[in-house]
């Protein structure tokens, strides 16, 4: 195992809090298992901006001032999600206080439901725009290739 895999790994395992510990295959190779929740040990830490900037970058061949506007694209997204992340956690610590009520409050988990929605339309408006800013700033052929990109499940947005 890479020295450098090491603490990611142990991260790992103790949020697992030692069920199913992931097992290195051959030489190094990792064997990514699903988590309660649906996602892989990878994808649920979060990279920031630069391994989708690298990635499309390369995928893409940007020149050096395609990468600086769409690093300051993919920024501007990144923070909205956390902030779409945020309001959901907020709409759920709303919905369980409606629920631990004697009486159900209906109005509390409604404003809470709503707050989420408006995360959601926000982040929304933001993927929009972020794909907007990133056709514009393509040329045609670039374009075809992340379209493909997209298609193939090999990017998401």
């Amino acid at each position: 195992m890479h020295p450098g895999f090491y603490h990611r790994w142990k991260r790992s395992q103790e949020d697992r809090g030692g069920e199913e510990r992931a097992t290195a295959c051959g030489r190094g190779g990792w064997r990514r298992r699903e988590q309660s929740h649906g996602r892989s040990a990878y994808q649920a830490s979060s990279f920031g901006v630069r391994r989708p900037l690298r990635y499309m970058a390369h995928k893409l061949d940007l020149d050096d001032e395609q990468i600086d506007t769409l690093a300051g694209i993919l920024n501007v997204l990144k923070t909205e999600r956390a902030q779409a992340r945020l309001d959901e956690q907020r709409s759920l610590a709303g919905i369980a206080d409606a629920v631990a009520a004697e009486d159900f409050n209906h109005a509390a988990a409604a404003e809470a439901l709503g707050a989420r929605v408006e995360a959601a339309e926000r982040l929304k408006e933001e993927v929009l725009t972020t794909l907007q800013k990133t056709h514009e700033m393509l040329d045609p052929e670039q374009r075809k290739r992340l379209a493909y990109l997209l298609r193939s499940g090999q990017l998401t947005i």
